[in-house]
């Protein structure tokens, strides 16, 4: 496969590294320019022949990588004249291109991912187009993404946006595959915006669309703040470590009296209210490499008491609230079933015995197949027997919370490996026995 990475940035608000005498793509972290790490990881899965896109202070590029072999790679060069966006050259790039699909990148980004993963997904969909999405700290100021249930995109939502709903914590990383169809929506050599004017005419157009979720390290660092974050996780060994070649270590959280304040069963976004100590304690789980992945029973659907899309809506505020306070969930996996039937209002669509309600782990293994997670080191942590049950049938470690239910419902005979005042507590006593 042959990668291109859009390497012409100026690096205007990284000026006192860059000083206009080098591009931003090859500002350095760890004494390496950035340029290098991407190429690095590229090599690591195996791409080989990559063309780079340069403009401002392109020679320094040139100069630095010459023909790759050096590094032992093959870049070949397109050279932009006059700025084209982040799409125009696609004109020209259509004649360096000889596959079927290539992937692309931005050239500001730190990353390391496992792109078979990424490819697969590409084809199994058979998309035009495939998006590397994922979550972070601060999808109020990020373009976020829309998508289905099949996670096809639906549309795009600027950080321009005045966002008065809430919203999914759907970033676009700037990681792209795409077929050869692209280029036929690129039929002049003009500026153009990836995103606004290609991949939006896409969608529009009916093409096959796509988001690959993943939890793994992109960072943007186009900011002197964000380089020294990325200059950190390199030292503590975060970005090697959320790569998906490796198995991953995942904290399972129940939603409803464990993230959210106890309600009963909720059917309505109005009806949701954080833990006071669910952001604090979400922000350890992502500063520590671990996942953080919401597991929960939503009976509410078969009940009847409201729809897929009313669930969806809350875990949408859920997820707004949380990134507002600078943390975000990699997941959120939940059961729409109730086997017992005898409801006013039931679905009986709904009404199943399922694979996916706690205390079965439908939910968790269908989570850990796409993020490869080491259920032996992971935990589930919730306020019910039931949450505890599910983490034993999982073959995981448990703490139980003492907010919420605090382990009344009495459903399963089982013992905790824990049991904490709340999150944050149980989240630090996790933590702690992993420094030890």
């Amino acid at each position: 496969m042959q990668a291109v990475i859009m390497a012409g940035g100026k690096g205007t608000r990284l000026a006192e590294l860059t000083r206009d005498e080098i591009p931003k793509p090859m500002v350095e972290l760890a004494g390496k320019p950035l340029l290098l790490w991407q190429i690095e990881r590229l090599k690591e899965n195996g791409i080989q022949d990559i063309s780079l896109v340069i403009g401002h202070l392109g020679s320094v590029i040139r100069d630095y990588f010459g023909d790759g072999s050096r590094f032992g790679v093959k870049i070949q060069y397109f050279e932009e004249k006059e700025p084209l966006g982040t799409a125009g050259s696609f004109y020209y790039l259509k004649d360096l291109i000889r596959d079927e699909e290539f992937l692309m990148m931005s050239g500001d980004l730190m990353f390391d991912v496992d792109f078979d993963r990424m490819v697969q997904f590409h084809r199994e969909k058979k998309a035009a187009a495939t998006l590397f999405v994922h979550p972070n700290g601060h999808p109020y100021d990020s373009d976020l993404l829309a998508l289905d249930e099949e996670d096809r995109v639906i549309r795009f939502d600027s950080k321009h946006n005045t966002r008065d709903y809430w919203y999914e914590n759907c970033v676009n990383a700037g990681i792209f595959v795409f077929g050869r169809r692209i280029f036929d929506y690129v039929p002049e050599p003009v500026k153009r915006n990836l995103e606004n004017d290609v991949i939006q005419a896409m969608v529009r157009s009916g093409e096959a669309v796509y988001g690959y979720r993943s939890p793994e390290y992109v960072k943007d660092v186009g900011t002197m703040e964000r380089i020294h974050q990325t200059q950190q996780d390199l030292e503590r060994g975060i970005i090697e470590r959320k790569c998906l070649r490796q198995k991953q270590k995942c904290i399972f959280l129940d939603r409803d009296g464990t993230i959210n304040v106890y309600k009963g069963l909720i059917a309505r976004e109005e009806e949701l209210e954080l833990e006071p100590c669910a952001a604090q304690a979400i922000r350890k789980i992502n500063e520590s490499g671990f996942l953080a992945v919401v597991i929960t029973n939503q009976p509410v659907v078969a009940r009847g008491m409201c729809g897929m899309e009313d669930v969806r809506r809350i875990h949408r505020k859920l997820e707004t609230l949380l990134g507002r306070e600078g943390v975000y969930l990699d997941g959120i996996y939940f059961c729409p079933h109730h086997p017992d039937k005898g409801y006013p209002e039931e679905n009986p669509a709904y009404k199943i015995d399922c694979a996916c309600r706690k205390p079965k782990t439908g939910l968790i293994e269908a989570a850990a197949r796409r993020f490869h997670i080491d259920l032996e080191h992971s935990w589930m942590v919730g306020d019910m027997t039931m949450d505890i049950q599910t983490g034993v049938n999982a073959g995981m470690h448990t703490a139980l919370v003492k907010t919420g239910k605090a382990g009344s419902d009495g459903k399963y005979e089982v013992l905790p490996e824990l049991v904490c005042e709340d999150l944050l507590e149980a989240v630090e006593k996790i933590l702690e026995g992993e420094e030890l």
